[in-house]
């Protein structure tokens, strides 16, 4: 051969090598297919947070509603008797009082309806989202209900405070 040209002979492969990458290898898999659980665990996990999430903002909605509720009875159970009860309010003006708030009260009935219906049966396919939208509508609503009868009670109040001053004014003894 000429100049300094080495005869190359058969190749040798270093089989050690070869084991060690084949079983590098093997582990990644192994640690890539745990890693693809752990993500697959970790969306489910999300999803069922999400779920739980939507279910507490139901359930605040619900005990907010209910609340208001409460409210509103108890203020035509205990207001609306010393109204009626009053002697500056008129035989006439009774059933116009009795019917406004019965108004509110069947609508906060039939809200609880709709409510109880949304609720426990699976409502025209509603998402979680869809029906903790409706019941913050709801609760809103039943916010502006108590502020309705809170409105009408003061306003009653002040008609029986002017009608007894009037009474005062109109049968006191003069001293002239």
């Amino acid at each position: 051969m000429p100049g300094r040209a080495a005869a190359q002979g058969m190749p040798v492969y270093d089989n050690t090598n070869f084991i060690s990458l084949a079983k590098s290898l093997i582990e990644s898999a192994k640690q890539t297919s745990q890693l693809l659980k752990t993500v697959d665990f970790l969306k489910q996990q999300k999803e069922n947070l999400e779920k739980v999430n939507s279910v507490i903002k139901q359930l605040k909605a619900v005990r907010e509603i209910t609340e208001n509720n409460q409210r509103l009875f108890n203020v035509v159970r205990d207001d609306l008797r010393e109204i009626l009860n009053s002697p500056y309010i008129k035989a006439e003006e009774v059933t116009r009082i009795s019917d406004s708030f019965n108004a509110i009260i069947n609508n906060s009935l039939e809200d609880l309806d709709f409510i109880d219906e949304v609720l426990s049966s699976d409502y025209l396919k509603m998402t979680d989202a869809e029906r903790a939208i409706i019941l913050k509508e709801k609760e809103l609503s039943s916010k502006e209900m108590v502020a309705e009868i809170n409105q009408k009670i003061l306003r009653y109040q002040d008609i029986i405070s002017f009608r007894e001053m009037q009474d005062k004014i109109n049968n006191r003894e003069s001293n002239y």
